[in-house]
């Protein structure tokens, strides 16, 4: 699937992290617990070097917690990458940054210096209510629209740590399509840039396969349905979303199934593993691979006409 949505002010926000990047002490990055991999923002691995990087799987209350400590255990052996998991519905879970912060640079705490920490996440993860929490007052606007902040804004607080916020970026391209998927099922992307029928094609697929009990029990269901038009009609038929003439309204059902995957409606559902990523980049880099060889030859063949 291909999404066309890159706001301008994220360009802007690119230019000024990397200029920001060499007085950083720390990075925190907030990712969605759901989909650890395709809510990472790639500019981190070409801008870190070996700092300290904390990375904050929220909305774990909405995470297969199985998954999710698969992700932790994944992360934790990282060099420098220390992965906690929380959710912005227990502040007290989040003010525990602070102290993991500590943590990474006790020789910023011995000498009284101001630890200045980057904190990042691309659209709708929930950063700017982690940063609110943080701050114990309203700093950072929050909402359900994605790409709320659109600008960096420094925020001290006063605890010995400074916070240095940045727009949710997302990239101008998404190599692996599955990550454009999961980005439009969970709610990273705006709802304008996708195909609901679509995106709901694919969580249906992705659902059938791996929790086929939730969609039993959510939607009283005897059998699983073998395909994800079947699931989709099915879900009309017991929520009455019909067209004239008994036939399914696609756009209705599919707002029904990615509401309910995104609110935890259908329960706490992840929709990628560690093991799926490693067996997706493969596919990627390939993919990847042959399409600068093809590049490489159309430019040979140019340079042959000359």
């Amino acid at each position: 699937m291909a999404v066309h949505w890159y706001p301008g002010h994220m360009h802007k926000a690119q230019r000024e992290m990397r200029e920001a990047m060499p007085n950083i002490d720390l990075i925190i990055e907030v990712i969605d617990a759901r989909i650890p991999y395709s809510s990472e923002n790639p500019l981190i691995a070409d801008v870190r070097g070996n700092k300290p990087y904390i990375k904050i799987l929220n909305k774990s209350d909405l995470a297969d917690p199985a998954i999710t400590q698969q992700w932790l255990d994944y992360y934790n052996q990282q060099d420098n990458v220390t992965a906690v998991a929380l959710t912005t519905q227990e502040p007290e879970q989040v003010k525990g940054i602070l102290d993991l912060c500590r943590q990474a640079l006790p020789e910023k705490e011995q000498s009284l210096s101001n630890i200045r920490a980057m904190i990042m996440g691309i659209p709708n993860v929930g950063k700017s209510t982690t940063i609110n929490i943080l701050a114990g007052r309203i700093i950072a606007k929050t909402g359900n629209e994605p790409a709320v902040t659109k600008a960096q804004q420094r925020i001290n607080l006063k605890n010995g740590i400074v916070l240095h916020d940045t727009p949710g970026i997302l990239w101008p391209k998404v190599e692996n399509d599955n990550s454009s998927y999961r980005l439009a099922t969970t709610g990273a992307i705006k709802d304008t840039a996708m195909e609901y029928e679509d995106v709901a094609f694919y969580a249906a697929e992705y659902l059938i396969q791996a929790y086929p009990d939730l969609l039993k029990q959510r939607y009283q269901l005897d059998e699983v349905p073998a395909t994800e038009i079947e699931l989709l009609e099915a879900i009309a038929n017991k929520r009455g979303a019909k067209r004239a003439g008994g036939r399914a309204d696609l756009h209705k059902v599919s707002e029904i199934l990615l509401h309910e995957v995104r609110s935890a409606a259908l329960g706490r559902i992840s929709m990628e593993t560690p093991a799926m990523i490693e067996e997706e980049m493969v596919e990627v880099e390939a993919k990847m691979a042959l399409r600068a060889e093809k590049k490489q030859n159309q430019k040979k063949k140019k340079k042959r006409r000359r």
